[in-house]
């Protein structure tokens, strides 16, 4: 619209109803989030009153100086970044080829591969035949156990294939080969730079995926030197909120209740900050890849 052309009243009045509407619909997403965050360092009597939090009154920080002087924290941190990197370096080694394997027209049997792949999303042998595989496989506590189990997602796997489909066209690769390109080259020097979007996707979904993960490490981890963060903060939980100890005095009881309660969003905010932190740098690729990777089913 020119700078000389005047809003009609029409037209007024819509973006300011738009203005309103999309500012309703920021505050209903943001406030959640801003409540965690504010009754983390807010006294439980006043987060429990059942008033809107506006902002942090009658500071509180107990919750925090249990989380922090809780030894396993920070090796649970170290664990769940180690699990993340590797994990995710995993799942992308895997299920980019594999992917890109299936989206190729050429390759023989890949309905027959992509119908035992899609079968796996309904059906599994179950939590004690996992058991005795990975006692089998030697996995039991050790890192591989957080890692291979879950080396290819079969939607992920989906998703990236119909991204290939969708972008590399075999005028692509016919046009490759009449240069002397070979299948290894034309993947490395061709698909993967046209698929920086997607694999940005795949990074956030399988990071997010490994950071949250906490069911392996309680089934298959005996050693707390091994367990992830989501596991030591629902240790940490479970410690806080045991029936209180009848030897404190009455005070002390209050005191721990209160923690206890506060416990429960400082966890929150402490499980949820570094992907919270890395969502908005990759909020351009996310977008973009899932819009790309669904235009065909």
């Amino acid at each position: 619209m020119g700078k000389g052309m005047r809003l009609s009243r029409g037209d007024r009045v819509f973006h300011a109803v738009n203005a309103c509407f999309m500012a309703f619909i920021v505050i209903v997403v943001l406030y959640p989030l801003y409540y965690v965050v504010a009754a983390s360092i807010t006294d439980p009597t006043v987060v429990g009153n059942g008033k809107p939090l506006l902002y942090p009154t009658k500071l509180f920080f107990e919750g925090y100086k249990a989380a922090f002087g809780y030894e396993p924290l920070l090796n649970g941190y170290r664990n769940s970044l180690v699990y993340t990197t590797l994990g995710t370096a995993v799942n992308l080694l895997f299920t980019i080829p594999g992917a890109y394997a299936l989206s190729r027209n050429d390759m023989a049997g890949r309905k027959a591969i992509m119908i035992l792949y899609t079968f796996t999303m309904f059906f599994s042998g179950g939590m004690i035949p996992f058991y005795m595989l990975m006692r089998s496989l030697r996995f039991i506590d050790t890192i591989w156990v957080m890692i291979l189990p879950g080396a290819v997602s079969v939607y992920n796997l989906i998703v990236v294939r119909t991204f290939f489909q969708s972008n590399i066209s075999d005028e692509i690769l016919e046009a490759a080969k009449i240069d002397g390109s070979s299948d290894f080259r034309f993947f490395f020097k061709i698909v993967l730079p046209l698929s920086s979007t997607i694999i940005a996707v795949m990074i956030i979904f399988y990071a997010v995926g490994h950071w949250n993960s906490y069911f392996n490490a309680i089934m298959y981890l005996n050693g707390r030197e091994k367990m992830p963060l989501q596991a030591v903060l629902r240790d940490l939980l479970i410690l806080n909120t045991i029936t209180t100890d009848m030897r404190l005095s009455q005070t002390e009881a209050a005191n721990r209740i209160r923690r206890a309660d506060q416990l429960k969003y400082c966890v929150i905010v402490l499980a949820s900050v570094p992907v919270m932190v890395m969502y908005p740098f990759a909020q351009k690729y996310f977008t973009q890849g899932v819009m790309v990777g669904s235009i065909k089913g």
